[in-house]
């Protein structure tokens, strides 16, 4: 399986292309100028691949929750690339990329939330389930202080996202109720990739139509990166 992946949901701009076994990765942090970044990336990684674009068997994507800018250049160019080459895209969630890396990191943990930084003194979160395959709840925006936390530590769980960075009463919480912490961690192509391959093996390829960004914040006009 040949797949790109892209991300520039959070201030990490990054892409990877999966051959087989073998990745190659792209990536740097910026407050802004993804857009320029972006293509010159996909490029690079295609040309140290030996690879047309039109030899893939698919385009993923962060499909957000992130900042509004960067979700939705992620979700376009992915779609353009997509139907200029005629080949399906595997939209994936940013917050599962970023419990996908903690798992690598951690194997052992079983449970782990993750909190993005959202801006607008708020954050997005969601849990995951680790049982083989990532299996998520549903993902808010809210204030940190109500982030759901467990009031009993049983089981290894793990919190990562810099939204703990950013609030670390949070971060706090977390600890007190025994997480193991990730506070550094943002999404990247690397775990889109890692999840993209599963769900095209799954046979969870869709349409270039279907290249959708995911807010879930209502008032996305005011979501920056």
């Amino acid at each position: 399986m040949k797949i790109l992946a892209l991300d520039t949901a959070t201030e990490a701009c990054s892409v990877s292309l999966g051959i087989g076994d073998r990745a190659i990765h792209r990536y740097v942090e910026l407050e802004r100028g993804h857009a320029e970044q972006l293509l010159p990336m996909v490029d690079s990684v295609l040309a140290e691949g030996g690879i047309a674009l039109g030899a893939l068997d698919a385009i993923a994507f962060g499909r957000g929750p992130g900042g509004f800018t960067g979700v939705r250049l992620a979700a376009s160019v992915a779609q353009g690339l997509a139907f200029g080459a005629q080949l399906g895209v595997v939209p994936i969630s940013d917050l599962a990329a970023v419990a996908q890396r903690v798992v690598q990191l951690t194997p052992s943990v079983r449970r782990v939330l993750v909190a993005n930084d959202a801006r607008m003194k708020e954050v997005y979160w969601a849990w995951f389930e680790m049982d083989g395959v990532i299996a998520s709840g549903r993902e808010h925006v809210s204030a940190a202080a109500l982030v759901e936390v467990p009031t009993d530590s049983a089981g290894a769980w793990a919190a990562a996202g810099r939204g703990l960075l950013a609030w670390p009463a949070l971060a706090d919480r977390c600890r007190a109720s025994g997480a193991e912490l990730h506070i550094d961690l943002l999404p990247r192509a690397s775990e889109v990739l890692a999840l993209a391959r599963l769900a095209a093996a799954a046979g969870q390829i869709l349409d270039p139509a279907d290249a959708l960004p995911v807010y879930v914040r209502d008032r996305v006009a005011e979501a920056s990166l």
